[in-house]
C-alpha cells in the first residue's frame, strides 16, 4: 500500500511539473482533474480558515477521483493545501465523502 502512495505522489508531482513547465499548451490530469482548473478550489483548501467552495469549484469535486486524490493527502502541504479543508470537499459540495478521505489527515 505504500508503494502505491509513493508511486501515485510522484505521479502527481510530474503532473505539477508538466503543468509549470507546459503551461496550458497542454492539459495534465491528475484523479480525472485538470491541473490548471485545481485553481477553482484554491480558496476553500488553503489558509486556517477557508471560505466555502465556490459552485465551479464545486462541478470540479463532482468530476474528480476523489479516492485517488485522497490517496495524495501527504503531499498537500507541500503544495500549499490544507489537508483538512481540502478531504471536507465533498461534504462541503453536497457529495459523499469516500472512505479513503475518512480517518486523520
Amino acid at each position: 500500500m505504500a508503494e502505491t502512495g509513493v508511486k501515485l505522489m510522484v505521479q502527481l508531482l510530474v503532473a505539477v511539473l508538466l503543468t509549470v513547465l507546459v503551461g496550458e499548451a497542454e492539459a495534465v490530469v491528475v484523479c480525472n482533474v485538470e491541473m490548471s482548473k485545481m485553481e477553482l478550489c484554491r480558496a476553500a483548501v488553503t489558509g486556517s480558515s477557508a471560505p466555502l467552495p465556490t459552485k465551479k469549484c464545486c462541478a470540479l469535486v463532482r468530476q474528480a477521483n476523489f479516492p485517488c486524490l485522497c490517496n495524495l493527502k501527504s503531499v498537500l502541504p507541500s503544495l500549499g493545501i490544507n489537508p483538512r479543508h481540502a478531504l471536507a470537499l465533498p461534504r462541503k459540495c453536497n457529495l459523499v465523502t469516500p472512505p479513503e478521505c475518512r480517518g486523520p489527515v
